[in-house]
């Protein structure tokens, strides 16, 4: 009887571990955009994060997504791509207002002038979000024509990673450009790592 009792417990022990770690897992990564936020936020300054940091994440998670079209991976980490996607397009549609708020009588860009000096530099969050259709459609295309090239699937599966791994240096060019740290939370970098 004790021992089933224990056996009961250590069951429950274990699955809520097993739940605590998958949450983990899931949310860990946009933990270090919540004070982050709360901060652009509350100060209305948004100079201090870089938004190409948003585009960094939103490509490497979007090619982790098809990437597992043609090679299985563990849901979790399926699901914690959707979550720093959206994480990211409630970043930018922050900057993107804040920034908007601040500029006054700024020259209204967008995605559909195609004009590289202003890529990702755009006044409104639907152009932004336009770009970001945009790209998941045509590398959803590109991937459903060569998914049977293992090749293409591996090379997928790198440019993720290796886009993930470049995240500190949109940051770090931001504050060249600003010299300075400021706006920036303290091991932003290091915690997202």
């Amino acid at each position: 009887m004790e021992d089933e009792l224990f056996d009961q417990i250590v069951s429950v022990f274990q699955t809520l571990v097993s739940w605590i770690a998958a949450g983990a897992m899931v949310f860990g990564g946009v933990v270090p955009y919540i004070p982050q936020y709360r901060d652009i936020r509350r100060t209305q300054n948004a100079e201090g994060f870089s938004s190409y940091v948003c585009l960094v994440l939103l490509v490497a998670n979007i090619l982790r997504i098809l990437f597992r079209f043609g090679r299985y991976f563990e849901t979790l980490l399926l699901w914690q791509s959707f979550i720093m996607i959206a994480t990211m397009l409630i970043m930018l549609n922050l900057c993107t207002n804040v920034r908007t708020a601040t500029e006054l009588n700024t020259k209204r860009r967008s995605f559909i002038d195609f004009d590289w000096n202003y890529f990702w530099l755009w006044t409104r969050f639907l152009d932004y979000v336009q770009c970001v259709l945009a790209f998941t459609l045509v590398a959803a295309y590109i991937t459903y024509v060569l998914l049977d090239s293992a090749l293409f699937v591996e090379s997928l599966g790198f440019l993720a990673v290796f886009t993930e791994a470049m995240l500190g240096t949109p940051q770090l060019y931001c504050n060249y450009q600003n010299k300075s740290t400021e706006g920036m939370r303290y091991g932003f970098n290091t915690e997202h790592n």
